[in-house]
C-alpha cells in the first residue's frame, strides 16, 4: 500500500461556522478527503448535508448533528457518491432518514463498491478510515428537485444532471440564501475530474460549465464548495472560468492533432502557471482526459461560454 502524503481525513468539530441563523458549516480544514458537511436546521427537523469518510467520520458528524438537533428528527442527504461525501451514511441508519437523487442512489449501487477498493488503496490512514465500511443504501430517492420542510424553513434539494459525477445535486437554503455544492465548486484547488477510463466516465466537462453558470446566475450570498474555505457567487464564477480555460487550452491543442499526453503536459504547466496558489494540479490532467474525449472536432469559428 503506498504511503499517503496528506494529514488523516479525519473530520473535526472545531471553527464550526455559522453562515445564517440556524445553519452551520464543518469546516474540512483544506485537508484532503475531508469535505465541508453542513447542517441546517429548522423548528422540527435538521438536515445533515455529507457524511465525512467511513464510519468513524460519521460518528463524529452524527454525535455533532444529534446534539444540534436537541430532539429535533434528524435528515441526512449527500451532494453526490463519493466515499469521503457518502460512504459514512450507514452510520446514520436508525437516527436519520436519508435522501438522495435517483441517479446518485444508482451510482451508489452501480459504483460503490469499485470506488471502496479504489480508496481502500491510497494508503493506510484512508483504509484505516474506510475499516467497517458498507455501501449505503437511501431511505428515500426522488427525481427533480424535492422540497423538504424541516420546520419554518424548506430546503431544496436539486439534482443538477451529469457534471461532476452522474448523480450531483445542489443543496439550498433558500430563506438563508446558502448554497452547498458539492464538488461542482472547490477553492484553492484545481476541480476534480474523476475520469477513470474504462471504469468511470461520466464526469463531462461539458455539462459541468453549464451547470456552474447556471448556478452564477442564481448568485447565492454563500457557497459552501465541496472542499475548502466557503466563498460567494465569486467562487462559483472562478470555477467556471476555470473549466472554460481548461476546455478552450484542451481543445485548442486537440483541434492541432497533438497527442493527448502533450496536451496534459503542455496544460497542466499552463494551468499551474495561472494558478500558482491552487493545490492538487494532478487533476489538470483527469480534466484533460475528460475534455479530449469531449472534442468535437476541429472548428473555425471562436467558441463562448
Amino acid at each position: 500500500m503506498s504511503e499517503y502524503p496528506f494529514p488523516d481525513p479525519v473530520v473535526e468539530i472545531a471553527d464550526v461556522q455559522e453562515l445564517a441563523r440556524d445553519v452551520v458549516v464543518i469546516p474540512n480544514r483544506d485537508v484532503d478527503l475531508v469535505p465541508n458537511i453542513g447542517v441546517i436546521g429548522g423548528t422540527h427537523s435538521v438536515l445533515v448535508v455529507d457524511t465525512g469518510l467511513g464510519p468513524r467520520n460519521a460518528e463524529t458528524v452524527l454525535a455533532f448533528a444529534s446534539e444540534y438537533a436537541n430532539g429535533r428528527r434528524l435528515y441526512l442527504t449527500t451532494t453526490h457518491f463519493h466515499p469521503e461525501h457518502a460512504f459514512g451514511a450507514r452510520v446514520f441508519a436508525g437516527e436519520a432518514t436519508y435522501l438522495v437523487n435517483t441517479a446518485q442512489a444508482e451510482d451508489l449501487a452501480v459504483k460503490g463498491e469499485g470506488y471502496l477498493a479504489m480508496f481502500r488503496q491510497l494508503g493506510e490512514p484512508v483504509a484505516r478510515a474506510l475499516e467497517g465500511t458498507g455501501i449505503p443504501v437511501p431511505d428515500s430517492t426522488y427525481d427533480g428537485t424535492r422540497e423538504l420542510d424541516l420546520g419554518g424553513r424548506v430546503v431544496l434539494l436539486r439534482p443538477t444532471g451529469r457534471a461532476h459525477s452522474k448523480g450531483d445535486q445542489v443543496v439550498t437554503v433558500p430563506d438563508a440564501d446558502v448554497m452547498f455544492t458539492g464538488d461542482l465548486a472547490e477553492a484553492g484547488q484545481f476541480a476534480i475530474f474523476p475520469w477513470f477510463p474504462p471504469h468511470d466516465t461520466d464526469v463531462s466537462g461539458i455539462r459541468w460549465i453549464e451547470v456552474v453558470e447556471r448556478l452564477v446566475g442564481e448568485r447565492p450570498r454563500v457557497v459552501v464548495p465541496g472542499h475548502g474555505a466557503v466563498g460567494d457567487t465569486g467562487l462559483l464564477t472562478q470555477v467556471r472560468d476555470y473549466l472554460v480555460e481548461l476546455r478552450d487550452e484542451t481543445w485548442a491543442r486537440r483541434d492541432s492533432a497533438v497527442p493527448e499526453e502533450t496536451i496534459a503536459e503542455e496544460v497542466r504547466a499552463l494551468m499551474v502557471q495561472r494558478h500558482p496558489e491552487w493545490r492538487l494540479p494532478e487533476w489538470v490532467e483527469r480534466g484533460v482526459g475528460c475534455l479530449c474525449a469531449e472534442w468535437p472536432g476541429p472548428r473555425d469559428q471562436g467558441r463562448s461560454r
